[in-house]
């Protein structure tokens, strides 16, 4: 599988100190294939003992590769952020696996007497054991990919730590701070390396440092936030890593302080505290009925935008630190002196609600942005729908695809957008899938493609049709394969090369 590396040199050599990472002679033995389970009788027995009947249905599958180790929906999966073809995934069976999405050489198409031989199946690596409830979140930690971390329905989080090629790994420590969590997303900040965060059913805010070398501690508590009363549903990290937004059911949005970056440059939390920015639904501008369940933020960190029920966006300005910094350093004084009252410009209207917009008719269930110079936002809805906003012209609508992910029968929740992460060329490309099992490809720009919907290519081989086949997440690289998490226990290997 093809996909850029941001964190290798200009010979794709790697970059990192090996003595950061586990040893291959202490990694544990990587894990022996394993037969597949027998799958049950499709001539199951009815109440009568009679047998039912089961339609065969024959399914299109544009996949190259396939991964099915687990035994139960694939809930959450995870790129390597220096190898991009080591995968890992979570489920509904309580484990995790890694393995190697590169596709298998390909074999005769057939065996001795003509007949179509059954493809194999990718082998796992290894396999992430210890929860006791479903794994919803897996990350593998930025820059190199030292540590996964798994957060699961149990509560607990815990980390692996792995070698430099990312196929051999070695359980480090767990913890457990509260009943359930939700999400888990890493630290992109290299100055804070192997750092994760994560949001939890109580409605409690955690940030962790993972770090082998402390023996005694290997998962240090970095902060621990509390304002948000009801369940936190997702939170996301600013693209350079210093701040940390969170939404919650409560219909609260807060932007932390994490490392201290903000206080840094004169830019003071509310009332003293860790919080640079926090707004609830007391605010009646704010005010989404039903809570928040999604969070982005913009590339360039000016605003996050925030998702809610009936299709309801808030956009929020937000604090410029790295300009706020620059701006004060370059005027020969100290931060402190610089900002305050005044930092209203370097920090592009902090706190401030710019937009309140509409985006489909039901939850917000995700928002990705395009890499500059491009400035489109694209927002899937679970009413099957996908809005593209410009926001450099007021978050005017592009366009907004209806039925994006639809069979003949219903219309499909979109779970997941993300535009592929380049610049320039290629930057317009919006991946997207559904509960219809489908990956598909679109250009943001418009055009005449698919009636004008703009709709560059499918892929197909999930079951879908809304009856536990949908995908659940998908990690794409640069773009040229997609890897996906299905409900129906696979992680499919889609090649999807992006045309410029």
């Amino acid at each position: 599988m093809s996909a850029h590396n941001p964190h290798t040199d200009g010979d794709d050599h790697e970059v990192e100190d090996d003595d950061d990472m586990l040893d291959e002679a202490e990694a544990e033995e990587v894990i022996a294939d394993e037969e597949d389970a027998p799958m049950d009788s499709d001539d199951e027995e009815g109440d009568e003992g009679q047998p039912v009947n089961i339609q065969e249905i024959a399914l299109q599958n544009d996949s190259v590769a396939h991964f099915d180790s687990h035994k139960d929906s694939v809930f959450c999966i995870a790129q390597h952020p220096v190898h991009p073809q080591i995968i890992a995934t979570g489920g509904g069976d309580e484990v995790g696996y890694v393995f190697d999405a590169t596709p298998l050489p390909s074999k005769a198409n057939g065996n001795a007497n003509g007949e179509p031989q059954e493809r194999e199946s990718l082998q796992p690596l290894f396999k992430l054991e210890g929860h006791t409830d479903s794994i919803n979140a897996i990350a593998f930690t930025y820059p190199k990919g030292q540590y996964i971390a798994t957060a699961g329905l149990d509560g607990k989080l815990r980390t692996w730590q792995g070698e430099p090629q990312g196929k051999r790994w070695k359980f480090l420590a767990e913890t457990q701070e509260v009943e359930e969590i939700n999400w888990l997303v890493p630290c992109p900040d290299p100055e804070h390396p192997n750092v994760v965060a994560l949001g939890a059913n109580d409605g409690s805010v955690w940030v962790y440092q993972i770090n082998f070398q402390e023996k005694e501690n290997p998962l240090q508590v970095l902060q621990a936030f509390y304002l948000h009363t009801e369940t936190c549903t997702a939170g996301t990290w600013s693209p350079d890593g210093k701040l940390l937004a969170t939404v919650s059911e409560d219909s609260s949005f807060y932007v932390w302080d994490v490392f201290g970056d903000a206080a840094a440059v004169g830019l003071s939390g509310a009332q003293g505290g860790q919080h640079i920015i926090g707004l609830t639904g007391l605010d009646e501008r704010f005010k989404v009925e039903g809570g928040l369940y999604s969070v982005g933020i913009a590339p360039n960190g000016a605003f996050a935008v925030v998702g809610g029920p009936e299709g309801q966006i808030r956009v929020i300005g937000l604090p410029r630190i790295s300009q706020t910094a620059s701006t004060a350093g370059s005027s020969g004084g100290g931060a402190q002196n610089k900002i305050g009252k005044g930092s209203a410009s370097a920090s592009g209207q902090a706190g401030q609600i710019l937009a309140a917009l509409q985006a489909g008719n039901d939850n917000v269930e995700t928002i990705s942005f395009s890499q500059p110079p491009l400035t489109l936002m694209a927002v899937g809805n679970v009413d099957g729908s996908i809005t593209l906003f410009d926001t450099a012209h007021r978050f005017a609508v592009r366009r907004r695809i209806e039925g994006a992910h639809a069979d003949e029968e219903f219309e499909h929740a979109v779970i997941k957008v993300e535009f592929v992460k380049r610049e320039g060329a290629g930057g317009w490309v919006l991946t997207s899938v559904g509960y219809d099992g489908v990956v598909k490809r679109w250009d943001a720009r418009g055009g005449t493609a698919a009636a004008a919907k703009g709709l560059l290519g499918e892929w197909r081989g999930h079951r879908g049709g809304g009856e536990g086949g949908g995908i659940m997440g998908f990690v794409q690289g640069d773009g040229n394969a997609v890897v996906t998490a299905g409900d129906d226990s696979i992680s499919l290997v889609f090649p999807t090369p992006v045309q410029v």
